[in-house]
């Protein structure tokens, strides 16, 4: 009989957190643990005749990456649920009676625990990133296993005193107590998961490669089918094998060969085990817990198990997760395929279909979305990732061909040095690799040197000549700027005029000036028009948008990279779901940037796995994906609407910016930048979509600008984040009473910062100005206007803007702001 769904658990609550690991002790008894901090113990009803969930376990305040059952004992009957989380802590729960503080607390890992496993007299045995992999006898420490020189991904128990240990450093080693006795070497890649197969040895997997060994150390045979990384192994009652993969998929291997293949509507399926009747158990990215049966009388309801093929066959699958096989016609489906699991593509009229043989019948898995380049081709897929060429370069006679992966959507320089660093090829080849991309991508736009009107902050290079245009809506322009941009050190609002009638136009539309601030413009100032009507309120956020895409991608790959590369740091370099997540955000930004926005928008799953990169990567390499969140914020409000999810977000930039109060300018340049960023984040949340104004969060954004004492390098980004949040205040004025202390505070610090200490930047005094006017304006609709004391200081500090500033936007917007204080009617 092949496997069909049995039960589907539902209780793992964020989106953004899949179930990550399994323990299945008893026919009616499965434990769950998730990245959403709890572990779940489900029991089988037996009248019902399924699985409920029975008690919940909040083991950490962070990640529960591991989990595993402990026999019972007079102290519990039940037995234990034991869970290792990424603080490395280990925790054990007895399940009956149910407490929510843990029996006993196992102290001694000092990263992730990723592994947990008991032997058979019920002692533990832990691994972890930390390098090591413990044994604890009676909740004590008893061995500590140190030898590997990269992260323990996970460990079996042979028997009391023989244990196995898979790593990060590409190893296998055994252990007699605390001793290594053999390392098996072969693959090529992390050691993921292992598994004891009886009367043979053990199993192992790497990338997408399962190999079995005895305990000799001989590789007994090795499997394949897999698409993309497993995750781990299980062992059916019959010895037969289980996989589960980053393909979406639970594989089953009999004698040697894939017998079937079960399907997942999720991205990954993290983690799977065996219960003692012979069902299989998975885990997946979707925070959903599955059963299959191989027992007719154990399946779901017919119409269940049809719902749930019907959304397995509605999935959008990439070219990187189907074969790049020939499409066939729908008559090809009349045909049995050559083995279980084998792909094959169908055009069912417009529609590219994936189908797989599960042994009797072709199964629709789903429908091929093409990667859009520009051109309509199929992308291929080399080394983990998506390219529109992969090219096979030959070096030199006689030695193999060497492969060139490019996109069209790279600067062709970037991909050149990547593919001679990558090949071990002196850096002089550069020109000739990038002569090479030229003449072989005709008729397609190469790199990203041609539209954007921005500095960038990667290369320091302009896309097109920018002055400043720091005139309002009337006057002569203004001085040029002293801002000095903190990636170039060059200023970015000034640069070689570009002649009249050659002005590029621009997009960007500064609502303070109605003109782009990034655009060419003549040196020659505009005859002034008549003084406009009042500005405020002003209701139009600024977005700080641009960006070198292009450039930003190739670092952030770049510093990945490097740390996947060195042994001491591979454990920081992005896990495979959070690959995926940060180049679906970067698809959609991008798309989003040529004015092409897509129909799917993001979701918590690309928030948060920007949030774990931040929360383990160094300072220095955090810029790229602090600009990306920013230009998540930007292009998709709603990616952080979910509740929670912004202040986790925010919390996570300010402590990735190493924010200070009071705040003060950092010594280095990677810590100026990562707060510059996080400013620009700041002004390109409070915006319509975000729920920006929901609860305490924009008050707390208003203090966190006010507590800002003012340093000028990062004037326009504080104040265009003040500003922006004021003007949510107003926008929703619902809320402007409980913000109004907020707003107070930014109006009680201006005075001793930007008004006052600015000297030659009109642009971050104008927009403090605004940003003030709108507390005044959203103070007076709530009936609450400023008294007299403030009212006095605010005129204090404007008296002599005027001047400073012979501007006639600063004239205007200090006139109106004056005659908000000494005017009762709005």
């Amino acid at each position: 009989m092949p496997y069909k769904l049995s039960a589907t658990l539902t209780g793992h609550t964020s989106d953004a957190r899949p179930v990550r690991a399994l323990s299945t002790p008893a026919d009616d008894l499965i434990l769950s643990a998730s990245r959403d901090s709890t572990a779940i113990v489900w029991r089988r009803d037996p009248a019902a005749a399924k699985f409920t969930s029975d008690s919940v376990f909040h083991a950490s305040t962070r990640y529960v990456n591991a989990v595993t059952y402990l026999p019972p004992t007079p102290d519990a009957p039940k037995g234990y649920a034991v869970t290792g989380d990424q603080d490395g802590v280990i925790n054990v729960y007895s399940l009956e009676p149910v407490k929510d503080d843990p029996d006993y607390c196992l102290l001694g890992h000092t990263n992730n625990v990723c592994g947990l496993r008991t032997t058979p007299a019920g002692n533990i045995i832990s691994c972890s990133w930390d390098y090591t992999a413990r044994v604890w006898k009676n909740f004590n420490p008893e061995y500590e296993l140190k030898g590997h020189e990269n992260s323990v991904w996970d460990v079996l128990a042979v028997n009391e005193d023989e244990f196995i240990t898979g790593s990060a450093d590409k190893t296998i080693k055994l252990w007699k107590q605390h001793k290594v006795v053999h390392t098996f070497a072969g693959h090529n890649a992390v050691v993921r998961s292992l598994a004891l197969i009886p009367d043979i040895g053990f199993a192992s997997c790497a990338d997408n490669e399962i190999r079995v060994w005895s305990l000799g150390g001989d590789l007994v045979y090795t499997l394949t089918g897999h698409t993309s990384f497993i995750y781990r192994l299980a062992v059916l009652p019959s010895g037969d094998l289980v996989s589960s993969s980053e393909d979406r998929s639970v594989r089953v291997w009999k004698d040697g060969e894939c017998a079937q293949v079960l399907v997942h509507p999720a991205i990954s399926v993290w983690t799977v085990s065996t219960l003692p009747n012979g069902d299989i158990v998975s885990g997946s990215s979707d925070k959903t817990v599955r059963v299959f049966s191989a027992s007719e009388d154990r399946w779901a309801p017919a119409e269940e198990i049809k719902a749930y093929e019907d959304v397995i066959a509605q999935q959008s699958l990439s070219s990187h997760d189907v074969e790049q096989v020939k499409v066939e016609t729908m008559d090809a489906l009349s045909r049995p395929g050559k083995k279980v699991g084998q792909t094959m593509l169908v055009l069912n009229g417009d529609v590219t279909e994936v189908h797989h043989w599960d042994g009797s019948v072709w199964e629709k898995i789903g429908e091929r979305v093409e990667a859009s380049s520009g051109a309509e081709k199929t992308k291929t897929f080399f080394e983990g990732k998506e390219y529109d060429y992969v090219w096979n370069v030959a070096i030199e006679d006689g030695e193999p061909a060497l492969k060139l992966p490019y996109n069209v959507s790279e600067n062709p320089a970037a991909a050149a040095q990547r593919f001679l660093e990558r090949n071990n090829l002196p850096l002089t080849h550069v020109n000739t690799i990038v002569e090479y991309i030229y003449q072989n991508t005709p008729g397609q736009t190469l790199g990203s040197g041609g539209g954007e009107q921005y500095v960038d902050p990667y290369t320091g290079e302009r896309a097109r000549s920018s002055q400043r245009v720091a005139s309002g809506p009337s006057g002569p322009a203004a001085p040029a700027s002293s801002y000095m941009d903190p990636y170039t050190g060059a200023s970015r609002y000034t640069g070689t005029p570009a002649p009249a009638a050659a002005a590029p136009s621009s997009t960007y539309m500064d609502p303070y000036t109605g003109a782009s601030r990034y655009s060419g413009a003549s040196s020659q100032p505009a005859a002034a028009p008549p003084k406009p009507a009042g500005i405020l309120p002003m209701l139009q956020p600024v977005l700080l948008k641009e960006g070198n895409l292009v450039q930003m991608r190739v670092k952030l790959h770049q510093y990945n990279d490097d740390l996947r590369n060195e042994i001491s740091t591979s454990s920081l370099a992005f896990y495979p779901e959070e690959d995926r997540s940060i180049d679906d955000a970067f698809a959609y930004v991008q798309k989003c940037a040529a004015g092409n926005r897509p129909t799917n928008p993001l979701g918590s799953v690309h928030v948060d796995s920007v949030i774990q990169v931040l929360e383990r990567w160094p300072a220095s390499l955090r810029l790229p994906v602090l600009d990306l969140a920013r230009l998540i914020v930007a292009f998709c409000p709603e990616a952080v609407k979910a509740p929670g999810l912004k202040e986790r977000l925010f919390e996570c930039l300010f402590k990735a910016a190493d924010w200070k109060t009071p705040w003060v300018k950092s010594a280095t340049k990677p810590a100026e930048m990562n707060v510059m960023l996080v400013l620009r984040a700041l002004a390109n949340v409070a915006q319509e979509g975000s729920g920006a104004a929901d609860g305490p969060w924009l008050g707390q954004v208003l203090k966190v600008v006010s507590d800002a004492s003012y340093v000028t390098l990062f004037c326009i980004a504080a104040e265009t984040a003040g500003h922006n949040a004021v003007e949510c205040v107003v926008r929703y004025p619902v809320h402007a009473a409980g913000y109004r202390k907020s707003g107070a505070a930014c109006v009680d610090d201006l005075p001793g910062t930007v008004l006052e200490e600015e000297k030659t930047d009109s642009e971050s005094v104008y927009r403090a100005l605004v940003g003030l006017g709108n507390v005044i304006y959203a103070s007076k609709q709530q009936n609450s206007p400023f008294g007299g004391a403030q009212a006095a200081q605010v005129t204090r500090s404007m008296r002599e803007l005027p001047t400073r500033f012979p501007e006639d936007r600063i004239r205007n917007i200090v006139i109106e702001i004056s005659a908000l204080l000494v005017s009762g009617i709005l």
